[in-house]
């Protein structure tokens, strides 16, 4: 747990999580000896309206006569034409009472076995309690239109945000695109011939609600108009 009075900058991997199960418009599903189900209706539920996870009892699902194991496969892929899209992999294992059915209308249950985070960062286990408790990032819905409006409508803030970044950009970079947006900061992308770097642009703090999110973006831009690039390049 951080300590109260640290400055959060970044995400915790419940929430990350949290936010790639929120803003996943697809999951597959794969249950042993059938083929892997592609779901492609997540829009407007979220994938935690198709499945309610459960405590493990440890007697299995409602039916302990035939659970089935079952694996949900999330991915996570930046919404910029950045170098290398793809952000994280979220693995969710458990036990249904019943084989799955995509068409079905309703949630399914799913006895929780466990849930991984594969991103830049490594691979983290998140327990139940853990994922259940994390709060929402009122971000995270938006994420993908704010970025996509930023790039189309506003390139040459990108640049200026560069005043900002410390260590300073190389002179070798070839570009800089933003990746990432969530409640904490923003995340550019630094991309080289042969490399890339990710660097993050905290908030001074954190949104708590969608209509502070231009205002924090705004203050991160002001801040770079005052600033003086050591390079002198990107000024």
């Amino acid at each position: 747990m951080r300590p109260f009075s640290a400055r959060i900058t970044q995400p915790t991997p419940a929430e990350r999580m949290l936010s790639i199960l929120t803003g996943a418009h697809s999951m597959t599903v794969v249950s042993d000896g059938l083929d892997p189900v592609e779901v492609h209706r997540l829009d407007g539920t979220a994938a935690m309206g198709h499945v309610h996870l459960h405590e493990p009892s440890g007697t299995g699902p409602a039916h302990p006569a035939a659970p089935v194991p079952v694996r949900l496969e999330f991915t996570d892929v930046a919404p910029t034409p950045v170098r290398d899209r793809l952000r994280a992999r979220v693995t969710m294992t458990g036990l249904l009472a019943a084989p799955y059915d995509a068409e079905a209308t309703s949630s399914v249950c799913m006895e929780f076995g466990q849930a991984v985070l594969d991103d830049g960062g490594g691979r983290t286990f998140v327990p139940l309690s853990a994922l259940q408790t994390a709060t929402p990032d009122p971000v995270a819905p938006h994420e993908a239109d704010m970025l996509t409006h930023l790039m189309d409508s506003h390139a040459e803030l990108v640049p200026l945000l560069l005043r900002l970044v410390r260590p300073a950009p190389e002179k070798s970079m070839l570009r800089a695109l933003p990746v990432a947006l969530d409640r904490y900061g923003i995340t550019l992308r630094l991309e080289y011939a042969r490399k890339r770097r990710d660097v993050r642009l905290p908030f001074a703090t954190p949104v708590t609600g969608m209509n502070q999110a231009a205002p924090r973006i705004h203050a991160l831009l002001t801040a770079a108009r005052r600033a003086s690039h050591p390079s002198r390049l990107f000024a």
